[in-house]
């Protein structure tokens, strides 16, 4: 047999032609997969001289994408052995797990998860080999002539969209056979892949439920039904997983809005519209004020601009040439008729507003502005509205109206990478004062088919913002193509207490929009020149935050933060006049605090104060009493007797102050 030559990891080999990668790494179960010549391949691929491999572990971001995909496929393979006339639909990988669309002649319950679970397990047993097959178009159409959905996806020639280029899109067209122990093919589908090596490869799996979703995402396209599922390289990894999503599912902020009667979507408002309730007022002015004087601080100036606007700004702006499809549609306005009934005046396109800048591009534009102004910082608490698709909301964090805390800077070419530092540095620091600490930073860069503007202004942002998130010794993680259409950005990734992240403020480079508005300003030379457009989200929105921090600390916010800091609680009945006057006191010294008048006993307000995750009950009995004290529960259970009620009152105030939690 011939030799060919081939570099492994680094090193050269020389081995059999015949010999596959899966051959070269059979020793090391951790690799699932390769790549040759960079490009991702399963590791039953043939190799040729010269070749350059390297090993991708099931642990890798490569090596899991893989493992998932080829769980989904596996799932559809079982699904189609218990329910033997469903048409597939496609099945990529997702964050942490995969999924598979179905169009079932009966729709899924619980119970079949169950069956088609245990039938995914027998197949893993068997051990089934990926193979890969290249086919052509009329070929796949013939094969596949019972798979409507599968049909409709050969036709796609190029990128055929993210989810769908797990199974077409490529220069090739694929089909995955699945090899019984006797090497013959027991079940197919098409598929880009890669694959791994057999179905034994698949460590340890989980189907978690199931979902409508439209065919392709379009709401013109027949409803599928989804099963969602999960797999990892152990059997430790998913029972840590599957606590993770536990402990998540306690803190959901929808759920524990309910409890704590913060917030709620009415269904007389409308899909991903919230009301906040006095208790959730109290969490979000606070959060809102602190920030207001924080921005003052750093010699932000406060703007406000409406709701809606005339069609033609977001023209000027390019968001209705690139954002439009997010936009709620618009409304005809301004119409005037004839007594007759015909046109006079036609009416205008009005838009409610998907986004700030553009407004604060119109404050900038209102005078003459010079160098000295510069540094501007506008800054606003701005309601907008983007028409989200129903499958994407998600309570307060993925709304259709919310508030977004909106900057926007205007500087010169020589300010930009110091403001870009002391920005990052101002919204760093902010979002650990609201508890946050562990974060790491995303650069998303030009999307070469959605852009304006000239590469050199994006060359030079890119490499502004990369400095500037280089300057805080934070992780830094490329996203190539991932920017908005005027210019790169900088995304905070904050992790919650349970381990998850969450994008947070992003901070974005622009030099598109200065000149679409045509802004200006008055150098040193007397010359005309263009500010630099720097826009900053802090938060991403009010509500968003609010319902990450609702989540980051299970509702039990820190005391600066909470809608009740204290509530009194007698021992008795006979000691609430005592106690209601020392909660007068408190409340005269700027504490949120409130007296359980009710006429449930002691331990059952204590209870009612726990579920409610009040940081201080502040209890009075006789001996209280007798030495003008109060005796502290706090939070945690822990109990403090016997303090003055002038300790009292400072104790709170210096937690308060200090943002500390208990």
């Amino acid at each position: 047999m011939a030799q060919i030559s081939i570099t492994v990891d680094g090193a050269a080999l020389k081995l059999e032609a015949d010999q596959r990668p899966t051959h070269i790494f059979a020793d090391n179960k951790e690799v699932v997969v390769c790549r040759v010549n960079g490009a991702l391949k399963d590791l039953w691929t043939e190799l040729s001289e010269g070749d350059v491999v390297e090993s991708i572990l099931i642990s890798s971001p490569d090596g899991l994408a893989v493992l998932r995909h080829s769980t989904a496929h596996v799932m559809a393979q079982a699904v189609q052995e218990v329910y033997a006339n469903t048409r597939l639909g496609i099945g990529p990988p997702i964050k942490d797990g995969f999924y598979y669309d179905f169009d079932p002649v009966n729709t899924f319950n619980p119970d079949d998860l169950v069956k088609i679970e245990s039938a995914m397990r027998k197949i893993v047993k068997e051990g089934q080999r990926f193979r890969r097959r290249v086919t052509t178009e009329a070929e796949a159409l013939k094969e596949l002539a019972h798979e409507p959905y599968k049909c409709e996806l050969i036709g796609i020639k190029g990128p055929a969209g993210e989810e769908a280029s797990v199974e077409v899109g490529g220069s090739e067209l694929t089909i995955y056979d699945n090899l019984g122990r006797d090497g013959n093919p027991v079940w197919s589908d098409l598929c880009r892949g890669p694959h791994l090596p057999s179905t034994k490869h698949i460590p340890a799996f989980k189907l978690m439920r199931t979902a409508a979703a439209y065919w392709r995402g379009s709401e013109k396209n027949p409803m599928l039904q989804r099963i969602y599922g999960t797999a990892w390289p152990s059997q430790d990894e998913l029972n840590a997983y599957l606590e993770l999503l536990a402990e998540a599912e306690k803190r959901d902020h929808r759920r524990l809005g309910t409890e704590l009667d913060l917030f709620s979507f009415p269904e007389e408002i409308g899909s991903g519209l919230a009301v906040f309730h006095p208790k959730g007022g109290i969490v979000r002015r606070a959060m809102e004020d602190y920030s207001r004087i924080r921005h003052e601080e750093e010699n932000y100036e406060f703007v406000y601009s409406p709701h809606l606007t005339k069609a033609a700004l977001f023209e000027t702006s390019g968001h209705l040439q690139w954002y439009a499809d997010g936009m709620y549609p618009p409304m005809i306005l301004d119409e005037e008729l004839n007594a007759d009934g015909t046109v006079r005046k036609p009416g205008q396109q009005y838009y409610m507003k998907p986004m700030n800048c553009p407004f604060h591009n119109l404050i900038y534009k209102s005078r003459g502005r010079s160098y000295r102004e510069l540094p501007l910082r506008l800054f606003e608490f701005g309601t907008v509205y983007r028409y989200e698709k129903s499958g994407v909301l998600h309570g307060i964090t993925r709304a259709r109206g919310f508030t977004q805390d909106d900057a926007h800077i205007y500087c010169t070419k020589e300010q930009m990478v110091g403001e870009l530092d002391s920005l990052l540095t101002f919204v760093l620091n902010l979002l650990r004062d609201y508890g946050l600490n562990e974060f790491y930073l995303e650069l998303s860069t030009k999307n070469e088919e959605k852009f304006v503007g000239e590469d050199a202004d994006w060359a030079e942002a890119t490499e502004a913002l990369r400095k500037a998130a280089t300057a805080q010794n934070l992780e830094l993680v490329l996203d190539e193509g991932g920017a908005a259409f005027y210019g790169p950005k900088i995304s905070v990734q904050a992790k919650d207490a349970i381990g998850r992240t969450w994008q947070m403020s992003t901070i974005q480079v622009d030099f598109q929009l200065p000149q679409r508005f045509e802004l200006e300003y008055s150098a040193t030379d007397g010359t005309r020149q263009r500010p630099v457009m720097i826009h900053r989200a802090l938060f991403g929105s009010i509500e968003r935050f609010f319902g990450v921090l609702t989540e980051h600390y299970s509702g039990a916010f820190p005391p600066w933060l909470a809608p009740v800091q204290a509530i009194g609680i007698p021992v008795a009945d006979t000691f609430s006049d005592y106690l209601g006057e020392v909660i007068k006191a408190m409340r005269k010294a700027g504490i949120r605090a409130e007296l359980d008048a009710s006429d449930d006993r002691m331990q059952k307000k204590v209870r009612n104060a726990q579920m409610q995750k009040i940081p201080f009950m502040v209890i009075a009995g006789e001996e209280d009493q007798q030495a003008g004290a109060v005796s502290f529960r706090y939070r945690n259970g822990e109990q403090k007797n016997g303090i003055p009620i002038a300790d009292a009152i400072a104790e709170i105030k210096k937690v308060v102050a200090e943002r500390t939690q208990v």
